[in-house]
């Protein structure tokens, strides 16, 4: 396993690699959705997603944790010791990556695997659509209050609204939302 330190009480990110044994992807696909809905139900889970972005038979799944606490009661729990034994004949877990992840990368980025970041001009698009609407308001309700205030402060009102809100409620919905789209292979 690799891991990047985390500290307590962050956001935790793992990133799971299967490898599915050929014939048997059916029967994995199944397991992914009861696995799924029992980790989502487990405290402090924050989302569950899984991805199968390369020929083959390898499948990835990324699992999102309130703190690392959490994600550790989870990996050590009877429940998932439960969902792993009824696939012990066909798949394999073949890697794990834990890491923090609690700014702007984790918008569009999922570490540890091969998927590659969606292209700029969808990260772009993708985060025009959730700043837009937050410009908006935050020019039209806060910027005709701070006429007066020194520009260093008037400057300094946009970023402290709009990150936190961009960061931890707008652009994890919005990019779980627009998963398919951002991830979907380019077309030659």
């Amino acid at each position: 396993m690799s891991t990047t330190p985390v500290r307590r009480g962050e956001p935790v990110t793992t990133v799971l690699t299967w490898q599915v044994r050929p014939g048997h992807e059916e029967q994995f696909e199944e397991w992914t959705r009861g696995i799924t809905q029992c980790a989502r139900q487990f405290p402090g889970n924050e989302g569950v997603s899984w991805l199968h972005p390369e020929d083959g038979h390898r499948y990835h799944a990324v699992l999102r944790w309130s703190d690392p606490r959490r994600l550790t009661a989870w990996l050590d729990s009877p429940e998932r010791a439960h969902w792993h034994r009824r696939i012990r004949d066909i798949a394999t877990e073949v890697s794990s990556e834990r890491q923090s992840t609690t700014g702007m990368e984790t918008w569009f980025s999922l570490p540890g695997t091969t998927v590659q970041s969606p292209p700029r001009w969808k990260m772009v698009l993708t985060t025009f659509l959730g700043a837009y609407p937050f410009t908006f308001l935050v020019q039209w309700l806060i910027t005709p209050r701070t006429t007066d205030w020194p520009l260093s402060l008037r400057a300094a009102v946009f970023p402290l609204i709009l990150l936190p809100v961009l960061t931890y409620l707008v652009m994890p919905r919005l990019s779980r939302l627009l998963r398919q789209w951002l991830y979907r292979p380019v077309d030659h």
